[in-house]
């Protein structure tokens, strides 16, 4: 099984490089490529939909980026031990009609010793937004630019 490095145990620099690693792969919105970051046997909770192995990983981004477009995210780094990690993260995207929205959510990440992620529980809340009070520019998808700001930076 290939590493993904950083591994744990972790240290504050190495999570935080962790967290921007998944925000990157997020943001390029390849359902492929982000499946690779997690066991052959993942297991996630988000929201109300379980999702057991890579498969499932990809059927599911696959669907959610087909209905959340223009789909940006950003992750910080809440809390971490020797394999785990938490986050905290917004997105903003919009649906078909145009509605946009603002996703508030929380993660539990639990990682191998090959730094891929095993488990993942997500806890999210969507906030109506008119498109003029977006927060989060620049080209989608990919990655957040280093000098666009972070959540603490913008009040979030």
């Amino acid at each position: 099984m290939n590493a993904r490095p950083p591994l744990p145990p972790f240290t504050r620099e190495t999570a935080i490089q962790k967290v921007r690693a998944a925000e990157n792969a997020w943001n390029k919105q390849d359902p492929e490529a982000v499946s690779l970051a997690y066991t052959p046997d993942t297991y996630w909770r988000n929201r109300d939909v379980f999702v057991n192995g890579r498969a499932e990983v990809v059927e599911f981004l696959t669907q959610k980026w087909a209905r959340e477009l223009d789909y940006r995210l950003i992750k910080e780094l809440w809390a971490f031990t020797d394999d785990r990690i938490a986050v905290r993260f917004v997105y903003e995207s919009h649906d078909a009609a145009g509605q946009w929205y603002r996703s508030h959510g929380n993660e539990n990440w639990e990682f191998d010793e090959n730094g891929l992620m095993r488990v993942r529980r997500a806890s999210i809340n969507d906030q109506v937004i008119a498109e003029s009070d977006r927060l989060f520019h620049w080209d989608a998808p990919g990655p957040r630019p280093d000098d666009h700001p972070g959540l603490t930076e913008l009040g979030l």
